[in-house]
């Protein structure tokens, strides 16, 4: 395809220049695991922050694990959002750092739990995104999240959250791009997916799955997945960030060893990134007067 064309062959310097980090590394469940787990958590942020990140995002359930085996014990590791031991841990590492943090957590609400994500910034905490798409034995601890997906307008750009499952449906992505997302922070603990769980470049069906929704919706992914193996359930790793055309920018992570990916971007980029030609952008050439309504939105873009 060919550059969209330009008048002013004049470089842009970045409206919203933000360097992102996605850390890959290996929670484990138990209690007797949590403080370390958050404290790793921590430790890699902190690095991330002296390698010049401000945009962090860490992986699901990063401060307790994945693989709980039953309620009680999944009761025992949930905490309140944003008043818990760790959500307060990361908003001081955020405020400390001048940071955006990204994470995943399991919240308990009165006797509900959600399979939780959180946005943290350096005045604290900024939201959080229930995961609305549950996978496997997690419909089993958690509700699922009925508080629709929402983008968190912050000095940086808008922010849109999603988790894990939520890549394998598309209309996600494409509600967050909707309501203006600039970026999308999204924070897995991918596992099994019909075989074969990689190609012959070592990339798993969530790399090629992420990728698809940022180039198809122009706005770039930050997808921080974790590694290693617990009560049985082998973790797929292949954290990556994509620009706004979709392509990996860097590499994509291992499948098997803990790694800080991270990319320089732009988030201001994505509001021009749908206009690929004088012919093609994504918003005019979606027939929202076919399908919108079966999907269920209501047809109100911000404009970006």
């Amino acid at each position: 395809m060919a550059d969209t064309p330009t008048n002013d062959p004049t470089p842009v310097p970045p409206m919203s220049a933000v360097k992102a980090a996605a850390i890959q590394f290996d929670p484990q469940v138990g209690l007797e695991n949590k403080d370390a787990n958050v404290a790793r958590g921590i430790e890699l942020v902190n690095e991330a922050a002296d390698n010049g990140a401000n945009l962090i995002v860490l992986p699901e359930l990063a401060n307790t694990g994945y693989s709980f085996d039953n309620r009680e014990e999944a009761y025992a590791h949930a905490e309140e959002v944003p008043d818990g031991p760790t959500c307060r841990a990361w908003a001081e590492v955020a405020a400390a750092r001048g940071i955006y943090l990204v994470a995943g957590i399991p919240e308990v609400d009165g006797v509900d739990m959600f399979d939780t994500a959180v946005l943290i910034g350096p005045d604290g905490y900024i939201g959080r995104y229930r995961k609305t798409h549950l996978w496997n034995r997690e419909k089993l601890v958690f509700e699922p999240g009925n508080e629709g997906y929402p983008v968190f307008p912050t000095p940086i750009g808008r922010i849109g959250l999603l988790v894990c499952w939520d890549i394998w449906f598309p209309e996600v992505a494409r509600i967050l791009a909707a309501q203006g997302a600039d970026v999308i922070c999204s924070v897995n603990n991918w596992v099994w997916t019909p075989p074969p769980l990689f190609d012959a470049t070592g990339k798993a069906m969530a790399s090629y799955l992420t990728m698809a929704a940022s180039h198809s919706n122009g706005v770039p992914i930050v997808a921080a997945d974790r590694v290693g193996s617990e009560k049985g359930a082998t973790f797929l790793g292949c954290s990556l960030i994509t620009g706004i055309n979709g392509w990996p920018v860097g590499e994509v992570a291992s499948p098997t060893e803990e790694t800080t990916l991270y990319a320089d971007l732009d988030l201001m980029e994505s509001r021009s990134g749908l206009i690929w030609n004088q012919l093609n952008d994504l918003p005019r050439d979606r027939r929202t007067d076919l399908y919108d309504p079966l999907l269920g939105y209501d047809g109100t873009e911000i404009a970006r």
